[in-house]
């Protein structure tokens, strides 16, 4: 395999864990090259997150081999050759050149090889089937190297072929599309992903999930989920989608602002609320997601104005959650319908609920028992302080409350 170009190494390439795993891996003069996602984000000069890393020799001697380097070694795909080295409290996935013998589903039988480019063939795109010397010596089988400059999301081999093989490639195609691409979307690989769209089905609610997420993670994701909708992907993908593209733009727009990008409160702009339970249910959202994402699509009546209702509502709901839902209102709201939403937003950051100056203490303190009545009162004082906009202070709580408990007991509780 011919060198296609080369980089500069970035840090990561000769970082002290990242050598050691190379000197462990080369201890037999077989040299492992990177492999995926880190180099395609070298070349661009991006952060890279993952650091993987590809090697001919087969999975049991890259065990053997990492162990006697004295780094950790987990044999967490070994079926299939790959094993995760830890070196400095990092993971690195070192994986077995592979070419496929049969494909099913998300699974393949596969053997080893020492063959590059049969590895690079079963890879899913162009961009993502380059390797990488630790000296920044690229190498590029599939043309990876003129797509990624391109902005051009392309399968290795046939698209139809590659999405059998594993249909939620038809969903990574359009999130490296929105996170990679540029211009119109590769037609062979859309009509591709078109013609299997029903087979999302199949797929577990989980992976559908973590797709969707870091597609709507995209700095904007808009463009590909108006292709994904027109191609009728998005109808298969969530058939209780109500997008509101117009709201996501502007959206899109209030976050970059603000150095920012949400995929849950993304999602909020393509579903109705009465759809928020059973979507997190399907995509098997976290319970702290679904919550969010029912709170986040419930409908409000409030006006959007710094005044005391809103004082309530940030009392009631907290500060996060109402920063949260007047982003979204003022992405849905018509430009030009408020003068000064950010006002609005910074208004609400910066003031602090305060603490009702009552407690259960002060009831029992009255002689009210403990129980139920107690609780009743303690809420009736609190809602008369809300009222009030939390004008009131401990003193006129106070004579509030015997008032009130007073009443009570001459009605005998």
């Amino acid at each position: 395999m011919k060198p296609a170009t080369r980089i500069e190494p970035p840090p990561w390439m000769s970082a002290p864990e990242t050598e050691a795993v190379l000197a462990a891996l080369g201890a037999g003069g077989v040299r492992a090259r990177f492999v995926g996602g880190c180099v395609r984000d070298a070349l661009l000069g991006r952060s890279v997150k993952d650091i993987d890393l590809a090697t001919p020799e087969p999975p049991e001697t890259v065990l053997r081999r990492l162990k006697s380097a004295g780094l950790g070694a987990l044999p967490t795909g070994i079926d299939h050759g790959t094993v995760t080295a830890i070196s400095g409290g990092r993971p690195f996935e070192v994986t077995t050149l592979r070419r496929d013998e049969e494909t099913f589903g998300r699974h393949a039988r596969v053997a080893f090889t020492d063959d590059w480019a049969a590895d690079a063939a079963r890879r899913d795109f162009t961009m993502n089937a380059m390797y990488a010397d630790p000296d920044g010596t690229i190498y590029d089988p599939t043309g990876g190297l003129a797509d990624l400059e391109a902005g051009r999301v392309r399968f290795v081999g046939d698209p139809a072929g590659r999405i059998e093989e594993d249909a939620l490639r038809l969903l990574r195609f359009f999130r490296f599309h929105a996170h990679y691409g540029r211009g119109d979307a590769d037609r062979a690989a859309a009509a591709a992903a078109a013609a299997a769209a029903p087979r999302l089905a199949i797929l577990s609610g989980e992976r559908l999930w973590a797709e969707t997420h870091r597609l709507l993670a995209a700095p904007d994701p808009v463009p590909v989920l108006r292709l994904m909708e027109r191609l009728g992907i998005l109808a298969h993908l969530m058939a209780e989608a109500r997008p509101d593209f117009a709201a996501l733009s502007r959206l899109v727009g209030i976050e970059q602002a603000r150095g920012e990008a949400d995929p849950l409160r993304r999602l909020c702009l393509l579903l109705p609320h009465a759809a928020s339970e059973g979507f997190a249910g399907r995509f098997r959202l976290s319970r702290r997601d679904a919550e969010r994402l029912n709170m986040l699509t419930r409908p409000t009546e409030i006006a959007w104005t710094f005044d005391a209702a809103m004082r309530a509502a940030i009392y009631r709901e907290g500060q996060v959650a109402m920063r949260e839902r007047a982003l979204l209102a003022w992405a849905r709201a018509e430009p030009g319908a408020m003068a000064d939403w950010p006002d609005l937003i910074r208004r609400i950051e910066e003031w602090s609920p305060p603490r009702l100056p009552v407690s259960g203490a002060d009831v029992l303190a009255l002689g009210v028992p403990s129980g139920p009545e107690l609780g009743r009162l303690l809420r009736a004082v609190e809602a008369h302080w809300i009222a009030n906009d939390f004008r009131d202070e401990r003193p006129a709580l106070l004579a509030e409350l015997k008032r009130r408990a007073t009443a009570a007991s001459d009605r005998g509780y």
